[in-house]
């Protein structure tokens, strides 16, 4: 027996000589090998006796361009970290507790020892932690409950107003990170789990905007489940000065605020409003419906996240200034001198004008204010193909026409501000037909067929007339800064240029004179009061989906005297015979940037 107990001891002896033998190994013979062993063993014991929860993800933001938040607001939340049930504390703090966030003890007790990792207090139903109130704060202060603490959080989206488009949102895509970062998924720096701009500048901008590692806030506990004393909870952020980034953009947020208020109040539940500043092309507001919630992304092709100011569309009659600025720029009609005659049928193509009977004799500017199909019909059977294509080039009509960037050196390297941007097209597949065919012509002529437009290149046209033929890229970005505020990069206007030149400014002078025709006597007549006289150009077109609907238009500018804001609305998929509700909602537009304005220049 005592043999057999000797054995047993020498054997123990030998197997804890050779865990010593092998730590000292790794700690003293082997000291690359052993620095990470131990900082394994560390991050591992550690891991066992701490609770960690993320604060702020350290994603850089968005604010306008007085430097107003869009993105990010940090409020006091209530943080709940995973204990043992009989650590909690007693039963009269868990009742105040409950009492605070208004829920029932029983309730809040299950919550509490049902949990496994710690999390921010929501409430049912609710995607982001519940901001606590100052009384709320200054009760919680009175108890003492273990493994609930107030917190600061970092919430991306502030709920005092919806979401944008233009911004964009932020996911899951796991195939959107194997296409964007393949080297890093490869390098094990990034994962597919990680969450990565889905759309608007939040996909644009995510290289820059991931930051350098969040902050987050770990609690400890010991081998029981039980608070450690004196250790308490311990913060960790990331100590670059010069991170999370933040975006300066072109947009005014108040007046994005009402003019989306706006929209809703008055029925526009597709379509968009984009307002660009006239003589730069900012894009000072761009609004989109449907609206989404950047918390419930539950279909990411679905029409709540498409972004409807840069998706084309039919434009009907708003081309109609291309087809003009065509026939005028190739010499193939009068502004003035020569009269069209409209009996309301075109004689050919199945073609009729929207007016039973017809408008009789009309210049081209007439034309232009009564929307005639006879007089653009015509026009476009006199020019060819390649002259209509080319023309809307030099309008920016039918390419990608937002702010970007070729060059891949600088902190920015090549970028495209809005990467969902539809190019739109003239003539199917961007191809320009070299046969002549009077009903594509025609068709082409007057905005149908295979004419596609965003809203975003329809309030850019406008910009362009008021230039005088100068096609400016719409910007959405004006700097990018660091969090110390230096400035990391400067996204400076760009000129839009065509290949085939510009239109020329007595061309630009004659559709801006038709544009007022349209409101003084025109289509436009019935928004001629307002806070401001305005000019423009409606349309209405049918589109190609199974169900007879039409977008109807309105792209224009304002004041006429002093031109500063150029405007396009689209109201998309409307019933056939319905009025156009894209006028209406234009004039509204314009009453209600003269209020913003009026409003700046008195707290000014």
């Amino acid at each position: 027996m005592k043999r057999r107990m000797g054995l047993a001891a020498l054997l123990l002896a030998l197997l804890l000589f050779g865990s010593v033998v092998r730590l000292a190994w790794l700690q003293l013979v082997s000291p690359a090998a052993g620095i990470r062993a131990a900082e394994d063993w560390k991050r591992g014991a550690v891991a066992q006796h701490q609770r960690r929860l993320v604060l702020d993800t350290g994603r850089g933001d968005f604010v306008d361009r007085y430097g107003r938040a869009i993105t990010g607001e940090t409020y006091q939340a209530l943080a709940l970290f995973p204990i043992r049930p009989a650590a909690r504390g007693n039963e009269r703090d868990m009742a105040v507790l409950a009492d605070i966030l208004g829920v029932e003890p029983a309730a809040l007790r299950r919550e509490l020892d049902g949990l496994r990792e710690a999390k921010f207090w929501r409430r049912e139903g609710e995607e982001v932690p519940y901001p606590l109130s100052e009384e709320q704060i200054r009760r919680l202060s009175g108890l003492t409950l273990g493994g609930v603490r107030v917190l600061p959080y970092r919430n991306r989206y502030p709920a005092s107003f919806p979401a944008k488009h233009a911004i964009g949102y932020i996911s899951q895509h796991p195939e959107l990170v194997r296409e964007v970062y393949a080297k890093e998924l490869a390098k094990g720096t990034v994962k597919l789990t990680d969450t990565v701009g889905g759309g608007g500048l939040e996909r644009s901008l995510d290289r820059l905007l991931r930051g350098t590692g969040a902050t987050s806030v770990s609690y400890f506990i010991d081998g029981t489940d039980r608070p450690l004393r004196g250790l308490g909870i311990r913060v960790s952020q990331s100590d670059n000065p010069y991170y999370p980034l933040r975006v300066v953009t072109t947009l005014d947020l108040k007046l994005q605020n009402a003019l989306e208020a706006y929209a809703d109040a008055n029925g526009l539940r597709e379509g968009a409003i984009v307002v660009l500043d006239a003589a730069s092309a900012d894009v000072l507001a761009m609004v989109s419906r449907p609206s989404f919630d950047p918390w419930r992304l539950d279909d990411p092709a679905g029409p709540e996240l498409a972004n409807h100011a840069i998706r084309a569309v039919e434009p009907g009659s708003v081309f109609k200034l291309v087809t003009a600025a065509a026939a005028l720029e190739y010499g193939v009609a009068d502004e003035n001198h020569e009269q069209f005659e409209c009996d309301g049928e075109y004689g050919k193509y199945g073609l009729s004008c929207w007016k039973p009977g017809g408008h009789g004799l009309l210049t081209l500017r007439e034309g232009l204010a009564q929307s005639c199909n006879i007089v653009f019909a015509t026009l476009a059977e006199r020019l060819t193909a390649a002259q209509i294509n080319q023309t809307a080039d030099r309008l920016g009509i039918g390419r990608q026409i937002g702010w970007s960037r070729e060059e891949a050196s600088g902190p920015l390297g090549a970028l495209r501000l809005l990467e969902e941007e539809e190019a739109g097209t003239v003539f199917a597949g961007g191809r320009v037909p070299s046969v002549r065919d009077g009903g594509l012509l025609v068709q082409t002529g007057i905005g149908q067929r295979d004419v596609r437009v965003t809203p975003l290149q329809a309030a850019n046209l406008v910009v362009t007339l008021l230039n005088g033929g100068r096609v400016m890229e719409p910007r959405l970005v004006s700097e990018i800064r660091y969090a110390n505020g230096q400035r990391m990069a400067a996204l400076a206007p760009r000129e839009g240029a065509s290949r085939y030149g510009r239109v020329s400014p007595a061309v630009t002078g004659a559709l801006l004179r038709g544009m007022e025709a349209v409101v003084a006597r025109g289509t436009g007549q019935s928004i001629r009061e307002g806070a401001w006289a305005v000019a423009g150009k409606s349309g209405t077109a049918e589109t190609s989906a199974a169900a007879a609907r039409n977008h109807q238009w309105f792209a224009g500018y304002g004041p006429v005297q002093s031109p500063r804001y150029a405007v396009a609305v689209l109201a998309a998929n409307r019933p056939p015979d319905s009025a156009n509700r894209a006028t209406a909602l234009f004039r509204g537009v314009m009453d209600v940037i003269a209020a913003h304005e009026k409003a700046g220049k008195a707290s000014r």
